[in-house]
């Protein structure tokens, strides 16, 4: 069974920073685009940022340009979502995504809460 594995979600000041990880099984890492959504209560999940298999694509939702980063180490099966100088507005739960259309992959993680105070 897929999992993806993820944390570091918490709670912070305005201002803050926060990395989250999400681990996944070798098998599907290797092939996917991984991607971190969130989604904020009485609102529709939305894209924060997604990387390709290889790294060489990274796509940032204009909300987060400049503040978040998303990195990936496929040694060790693991992308991360370093977020930066965090907004009341970001709080949210956040989910990990992996995709591959060509491998009919699609699988998300169980979410973790990140909660910014102002």
């Amino acid at each position: 069974q897929v999992q993806l594995v993820e944390s570091g979600g918490g709670l912070v000041q305005a201002g803050g920073s926060l990395r989250l990880s999400c681990a996944a099984s070798q098998r599907i890492f290797s092939i996917s685009t991984m991607g971190w959504y969130r989604q904020a209560p009485g609102k529709q999940r939305e894209l924060v940022a997604a990387i390709s298999s290889g790294g060489g694509s990274i796509n940032y939702a204009d909300f987060v340009k400049g503040r978040f980063t998303i990195s990936r180490d496929n040694a060790k099966n693991t992308v991360f979502l370093q977020m930066n100088s965090l907004e009341p507005e970001d709080t949210a739960v956040y989910y990990c995504n992996a995709q591959s259309k060509a491998w009919g992959v699609d699988y998300w993680g169980q979410g973790t809460q990140v909660t910014v105070s102002s």
